[in-house]
């Protein structure tokens, strides 16, 4: 997939997974346009940064992604989830979208972001 190097946005609260991501995403080619691990800093990142696509932890802290989601779906920026919870966990409104069931591998990873580009 690296033939085409996207800004991705990480949306998750365990500080070691986003690091992991991170490293993934850095070997896939890709760079990371910014890091949220609660919700008010996902919002604001999901409203003002530049990026391609966003990576989405379901439970952040306690709270869900989903408004990120809702703002992400309004500057038609395309996203996947990235959860434990599988399909079960996300709302109807987005199951659309792909989800990564974790935890994954950076394979699974790359399939994920394909799929979220259409």
């Amino acid at each position: 997939m690296a033939e085409r190097r996207l800004r991705i946005l990480i949306v998750e609260d365990e500080m070691l997974v986003a690091m992991n991501i991170e490293d993934m995403l850095l070997d896939l080619g890709h760079e990371v346009a910014g890091l949220a691990g609660r919700l008010d800093a996902a919002l604001s990142l999901a409203r003002e940064a530049e990026f391609d696509l966003a990576m989405l932890d379901v439970n952040l802290a306690g709270e869900t992604s989903f408004p990120v989601a809702a703002l992400l779906t309004e500057r038609n920026i395309p996203f996947l989830f990235a959860t434990g919870y599988g399909i079960k966990g996300i709302e109807e409104q987005y199951r659309d979208r792909p989800v990564l069931q974790k935890p994954f591998r950076a394979r699974d990873l790359e399939a994920a972001l394909s799929a979220s580009l259409g």
